[in-house]
């Protein structure tokens, strides 16, 4: 059974709208974070078993349990029936998610909502409790990290002589400039308590083990949720060269640049580096990641019946562009059935870019990336693509992506709206709103980046 419902007004064909939706839910089943939680770990009597390493609890004086993002909440319910009375205490901070999400009751694991994607007090609160927590670890205890997508905004400690205002004036700006989250991530690093490593310095000597569920292309530690645990390569001469290459050194608060200026003169402390000795007591684990909800999806589209390519999971750029060359594969395979044979399906994953150039629009990167290919696969017959965002949030809208088909453009032009006009504006919900084409799954409390669809029947 269907845990979500992307498709409402497809305008497809009914089994052809419920083929997708079967699709969709496989990827997001694929990445379900207390699946993975439990795929990864188990546990035999006293001895905990992750991956290749098993642990003696009886050994283990605590084991706390902290983490922040997305996933944490499910996260910490598979641990919580894995461990259950080994765990002596821990804090999770999620996502402040609308009520009506389900949220099963955790017993030994607080969770504490938090503001996504622009951080507020509430962030900030809730990592002050995780910080006096990891004070009182000692070298006898284990302390297991939750990471996932999301953790940089909920999981945030400003240095103290920067303030939050600071700190969410620069977030605001970066998410609007068409950096990648690499390179907003370096920033945020170096601006923090406990990103760059930082968690890993508070927690020592205990020790550690992060299960991590990948929201960022090429699956890098140092960058999924800034990496708290994780050795950082960056430095704070990367942060400047970063905001030069934007044009953003000036439009960034005065005492951020102040502070990133002294830090590449070496008056302020590195984040966390390679071959550390802190780095000893950590084990980083990939638990989840792109690659795995598109494998799902491309094993649900092979039980469908479709001619399936899992093209690539490195997708980055401007969404608009990506949207066009997804959209020149769509032509390609109805005008000469390559790469793929109909019935087909043919699947990219990965994080692409908007630049607002000082529009604030209202949509997100998906629905963008959507929108690119209206006019492009226009008539087509048989062909939709899909762009969804595995959080089943679109920048900060209510949608996951949208849905597009060869009948997309006419349908538009019915109800007067251009999408040129609307691509110009970043305005890309406002396009498919009224055309029902929007995603509309709720949350799904995972994020694995995004998802990209060819369908071609």
């Amino acid at each position: 059974m269907n845990k979500f419902n992307f498709l409402t007004q497809a305008h497809l064909e009914i089994e052809k709208a419920e083929k997708i939706n079967r699709i969709l839910n496989a990827a997001i089943e694929a990445v379900d974070p207390y699946n993975v939680v439990h795929n990864a770990i188990k546990r035999e009597n006293a001895n905990l078993i992750i991956k290749n390493f098993r642990i003696d609890l009886r050994n283990i004086e605590h084991v706390y349990v902290v983490g922040g993002g997305k996933a944490s909440a499910p996260m910490a319910n598979a641990l919580e029936d894995i461990l259950g009375e080994f765990i002596t205490k821990g804090i999770v901070v999620v996502k402040n998610y609308p009520s009506n999400i389900d949220n099963p009751s955790l017993h030994r694991i607080q969770r504490i909502p938090a503001s996504h994607p622009i951080p507020d007090t509430s962030c900030v609160t809730a990592t002050k409790e995780i910080i006096k927590l990891l004070d009182q670890t000692t070298k006898n205890d284990l302390v297991l990290f939750l990471i996932s997508g999301g953790g940089s905004s909920l999981l945030t400690a400003p240095y103290p002589h920067i303030s939050l205002n600071d700190v969410q004036s620069m977030t605001n700006t970066l998410l609007g400039s068409g950096a990648t989250i690499h390179e907003i991530n370096t920033l945020r690093k170096h601006l923090s308590l406990i990103k760059g490593g930082g968690l890993a310095k508070l927690a020592y000597p205990s020790r550690i083990i992060s299960l991590i569920l990948s929201d960022v292309v090429g699956d890098q530690i140092d960058v999924i949720a800034s990496g708290p645990t994780a050795p950082d390569p960056t430095t704070y001469k990367d942060c400047i060269s970063i905001l030069e290459k934007y044009r953003l050194l000036n439009k960034i608060p005065s005492s951020i640049r102040s502070f990133l200026e002294d830090g590449a003169r070496g008056a302020n402390p590195e984040t966390l580096k390679p071959h550390d000795p802190i780095l000893k007591n950590v084990i980083n684990l990939i638990i989840g990641s792109n690659y795995l909800a598109a494998s799902g999806a491309k094993k649900q589209a092979k039980i469908e019946g479709l001619n399936t390519l899992l093209l690539s999971t490195q997708v980055q750029g401007e969404a608009k562009e990506i949207g066009k060359f997804i959209a020149a594969i769509a032509r390609q395979v109805s005008l000469n059935n390559e790469p793929l044979p109909r019935p087909a399906c043919i699947i990219c994953g990965g994080e692409t870019t908007v630049s607002l150039d000082d529009n604030n629009g209202y949509g997100g990167r998906n629905t963008e990336l959507a929108l690119s290919t209206v006019s492009l696969i226009k008539n087509i017959k048989d062909t939709a693509i899909v762009a969804l965002a595995t959080d089943g949030i679109d920048g900060v809208t209510d949608a996951a992506g949208a849905i597009v088909t060869g009948s997309t453009y006419a349908r538009a032009q019915k109800l007067g709206l251009d999408p040129q006009t609307f691509l110009r504006d970043h305005t890309s919900y406002n396009f498919f709103a009224p055309l029902g084409n929007l995603l509309k799954p709720g949350p799904t409390q995972t994020n694995v980046n995004d998802l990209t669809f060819i369908f071609s029947f």
